[in-house]
């Protein structure tokens, strides 16, 4: 895997060998972003699928998803916050 430049950390780290995402944003990612911003984003993905409870068949959902892809990546508009300070105080 080519060693790329990171746009989002800076840092010279290993990039991808092929998209791991769909189209011209893929194609960017392969470009731009390393494997670990790839796997940091994953995780914001899932902590907002889980916070908003969305349904990711939903299309409405995944474009809420891909603009926040793009904006955590990329550093292009504002992305959602996850509010964790309740994390762990919900009783059920």
């Amino acid at each position: 895997m080519p060693d790329i430049t990171c746009s989002r950390c800076g840092q010279t780290r290993a990039g991808f060998e092929r998209p791991p995402f769909p189209g011209a944003i893929g194609a960017r990612i392969v470009a731009e972003v390393c494997q670990q911003c790839w796997g940091d984003w994953l995780k914001q993905q899932t902590m907002l699928i889980n916070h908003y409870g969305l349904n990711v068949m939903d299309p409405q959902a995944r474009s809420f998803l891909t603009r926040n892809m793009q904006a955590f990546l990329f550093k292009a508009g504002a992305g959602e916050d996850v509010d964790t300070t309740k994390k762990g105080t919900i009783a059920w």
